[in-house]
């Protein structure tokens, strides 16, 4: 899973810039991009065809970027979440109105993941935060597990394609809901 250091600076330098780019994940490719950029975010859910009210994930390498987050949750809920992160598992936490709409969707709480995936995390310390990541396929069709699939499915619409390839595992991350303990989607 090597991955160069020039390609995680561009990949930063075009989330900064409102683009939306394709990188690889634990499983599969992602389609990420800046989740204070309204534009870029209604451009990915575009690409998509992903309508806004279903929310989005955000993903960092650096738990820290998630700290605001976090600050209201109990000492076991810490744990569980210390229990799976970095890793492949998704967490929805309460928000507390402490992410924007267009991340949040319809929804109580937000999509969390703090990546093992070496790329991805150096990617958003690069970017200096947490970078929506969702997986790299238009609504109803197979996510991406390789680069060509990414440019399949987008051709030239994405501002950076590349770092490396995906983590191997078999199937996108598995979500949790922090507070009901429910095991929303397993995971490979």
């Amino acid at each position: 899973m090597a991955y160069s250091p020039f390609a995680v600076k561009e990949a930063a330098r075009a989330l900064a810039a409102g683009g939306v780019i394709a990188h690889p994940t634990e499983s599969v490719w992602g389609l990420a991009c800046d989740p204070n950029n309204l534009q870029a975010v209604q451009r990915l859910l575009r690409l998509k065809s992903r309508p806004l009210e279903k929310g989005l994930i955000l993903v960092s390498g650096d738990e820290a970027h998630f700290n605001e987050l976090l600050q209201n949750l109990s000492g076991s809920q810490m744990q569980q979440l210390h229990s799976t992160w970095p890793g492949p598992v998704t967490w929805l936490v309460p928000h507390f109105e402490l992410v924007p709409p267009w991340i949040s969707g319809a929804h109580h709480s937000v999509a969390l993941r703090c990546t093992d995936h070496p790329f991805t995390a150096a990617l958003t310390r690069a970017f200096g935060g947490a970078i929506v990541s969702t997986s790299a396929n238009p609504s109803g069709c197979q996510p991406a597990r390789h680069k060509y699939q990414v440019l399949r499915y987008f051709g030239d619409a994405l501002d950076f394609v590349g770092g490396g390839s995906t983590g191997g595992r078999s199937a996108p991350s598995e979500i949790r809901d922090l507070i009901s303990g429910k095991l929303l989607r397993p995971g490979g």
